[in-house]
């Protein structure tokens, strides 16, 4: 075992049928129906290879799109076509999760066929909805539809979706509760990345923080910089405005307005109580980036605009930032600078993800905008470790206890099924 976790070294797979959870959330283009971007599928091939190859009869299970809003899902099918260009072994399609065309076709499998079930998320007991307001625990969730379907139907339940470890969810610690477990070689890599960051990187280690997800910013950086983890962490995108105010920078009446309308204010006494305890631990932008009649403009703090929004951390800023990962050994990063998306706001983020791209230092980067920001300016290659989680790495930084790591650990001392 690893952190308490079974392997797949573990497993005998060979005739077995194998529930596999992966994380294959991508972006897609819905005019089309093809998917932007296949970065988290080819992280997850290692794992569905080797199962193949060792003769098993592989289930995946998978969600697409955020279910914030239920106009964001969509279905499977683009991922198993990409997958089966990617797997040399035979992929089907079934579009139902666990009802009884998805049954038939687990009992059908051959060794070494690869078998992807529908949208997990088009269940109502895999939303989120159902996960905060029932707030079952784990032996609850092996109760659900989901798994009393597909656990009798399995041998073993491997867990691949690092990037969902956050989430707690049948299809994610229901089966644990039943199946002899292990993680995949995805979620091993990555559970092993960043256990080293967080346990001894190399020094000085710089955390680059940005990005419109800014709550789970602030409490990575209370733990990160408690425990000495980080030795400075540059601070763009909002992380670097609440940062700015927090020390008395007027941002301007649109951008408070902006901060203000979307409840990041709430973080200003935490900002203040971050800076005082941890001085001389920050780089905070000292000039910003704003659009203006559609051309990139900037001002120095303290000269900020009224009228316009902060998109972009300033060029001094940006030479400042490259020059501290040039001399880092270890460097962490989560959420871009500023707006990369558009072409005015763009310069930080490039900037930094250049210095990525040329420093000698290890380099780990996750989150789906700072991958989608690495493809844009085409560094990928040279990123140390590209991470898949978002959520999950955050909160694996912030010092919690993942809900699929706890279920994984209970399911890694099941012998034999429990059905």
């Amino acid at each position: 075992m690893l952190f308490g976790i079974r392997t797949m070294d573990e497993l005998e797979v060979r005739g077995a049928t194998v529930l596999l959870r992966a994380d294959v959330n991508q972006p897609v283009d819905r005019k089309t129906g093809r998917l932007k971007d296949t970065t988290r599928i080819r992280a997850s091939i290692p794992t569905l290879a080797e199962l193949s190859k060792k003769g098993a009869k592989t289930v995946l299970l998978a969600h697409q799109g955020s279910d914030i809003e239920y106009k964001n899902f969509y279905t499977l099918r683009p991922h198993s076509e990409v997958i089966a260009s990617l797997l040399d072994a035979k992929v089907k399609f079934v579009e139902d999760v666990c009802g009884p065309a998805a049954l038939e076709a687990v009992k059908n499998l051959r060794d070494g066929e690869v078998l992807i079930l529908e949208n997990v998320r088009f269940l109502a007991e895999e939303q989120t909805l159902f996960e905060l307001n029932l707030k079952l625990d784990h032996e609850r969730q092996a109760e659900t539809l989901l798994v009393r379907k597909l656990a009798p139907l399995a041998d073993f339940y491997i867990g691949d979706a690092f990037a969902a470890a956050h989430r707690d969810q049948p299809s994610l610690c229901g089966f644990q509760q039943v199946l002899p477990s292990a993680m995949g070689r995805l979620f091993e890599r990555e559970y092993a990345v960043v256990s080293q960051l967080t346990e001894s990187p190399e020094r000085p280690c710089v955390f680059v923080l940005g990005g419109s997800k800014i709550g789970d910013a602030f409490l990575m950086m209370e733990t990160v910089l408690a425990a000495k983890t980080a030795d400075l962490v540059l601070a763009g995108g909002l992380v670097g405005e609440i940062l700015s105010w927090a020390r008395g920078v007027d941002l301007g009446r649109t951008t408070r307005e902006f901060i203000i309308k979307e409840g990041h204010d709430r973080l200003l006494d935490k900002a203040k109580k971050l800076l005082a305890d941890h001085p001389g631990s920050f780089l905070v932008p000292e000039d910003y980036a704003f659009a203006s009649d559609g051309k990139r403009a900037e001002a120095d703090v303290g000269q900020l605009p009224d009228d316009h929004l902060l998109a972009d951390i300033g060029s001094k800023t940006a030479g400042k930032f490259r020059q501290a990962i040039e001399g880092a050994k270890t460097v962490f990063v989560n959420g871009p600078v500023g707006i990369f998306e558009e072409a005015p706001s763009e310069l930080g983020t490039k900037a930094v993800w250049e210095a990525l791209a040329e420093t000698g230092a290890h380099t780990v980067i996750g989150g789906g905008d700072s991958i989608a920001a690495a493809e844009k300016f085409r560094v990928t290659e040279k990123i140390g470790y590209v991470c898949t989680g978002g959520g999950a790495l955050i909160r694996f930084l912030s010092g919690e206890v993942l809900p699929v790591v706890r279920a994984l650990r209970h399911g890694s001392l099941i012998d034999e099924k429990r059905i």
